[in-house]
């Protein structure tokens, strides 16, 4: 039976995952700040933060207990819009996105090295190249992450151990706040993208790719915009 953690999974993507996977018979743990919704004889959830300073300390527990898995998913992450006069959320969204998954793979790569296998799976976005004013922390938190992600992949990967980048557009969850989500998709086709990542274990993928090319034509006007400024 395949092992698997997956933090950020009491909803959006992470849920949908969970769910995924247990139909198919993997044993799981999942790891969210909520309780889940889920109960399976081969599930199991604990409540922790990410952003926790404690966090790393509690993950390492919590995957000793577990056994070190086939593959960890990290799920979690946040998006808000800049608060100008505060920039009150904007460490926050580091904290979720980009920290989290450091501590993680901090916890989780040094067991799969040494168990000569495992796979990391981070969740970050198409929104990783595009410098969007209405919410800086969440594009510069999820370029930190892609970057971070793929220079750890070319590092494990000759020692059979496998990290992925895994790049979504809007997703249909909580987080998909902007008045315009073109090329939506549902978090069952995102949780079934990741599945399919399990089994391939690229590198990075970029999903839908369809969304790639408008992402690139937005992020060339506004360089334009700043070359010009």
């Amino acid at each position: 039976m395949p092992r698997a953690i997956i933090i950020g999974n009491s909803d959006g993507i992470g849920l949908a995952l969970t769910e995924l996977l247990l139909r198919e018979g993997w044993s799981l743990a999942g790891i969210s700040r909520s309780p889940s919704p889920l109960a399976a004889p081969n599930y199991q959830h604990h409540p922790l933060d990410v952003s926790d300073p404690g966090f790393g300390t509690r993950l390492a527990e919590q995957v000793a207990a577990f056994g070190t898995p086939d593959a960890l998913v990290y799920c979690a992450g946040m998006g808000e819009f800049l608060q100008a006069e505060t920039l009150e959320l904007e460490r926050r969204v580091f904290e979720v996105n980009l920290l989290g998954a450091v501590t993680t793979a901090q916890v989780i790569l040094p067991l799969f090295l040494r168990a000569g296998h495992g796979h990391f799976i981070a969740l970050s976005s198409q929104g990783d190249r595009f410098a969007d004013p209405a919410a800086p922390s969440y594009g510069a938190s999820k370029a930190g992450l892609s970057l971070y992600l793929e220079a750890l992949a070319l590092a494990y990967r000759p020692r059979g151990v496998f990290v992925t980048n895994l790049r979504f557009g809007f997703v249909d969850t909580k987080m998909a706040k902007s008045p315009v989500r073109p090329f939506m998709i549902t978090r069952e086709r995102a949780a079934a993208r990741v599945r399919r990542c399990l089994d391939t274990r690229p590198i990075r993928d970029t999903y839908p790719k369809r969304m790639a090319p408008l992402l690139w034509l937005l992020g060339g006007w506004r360089e334009l915009r700043l070359w010009l400024s």
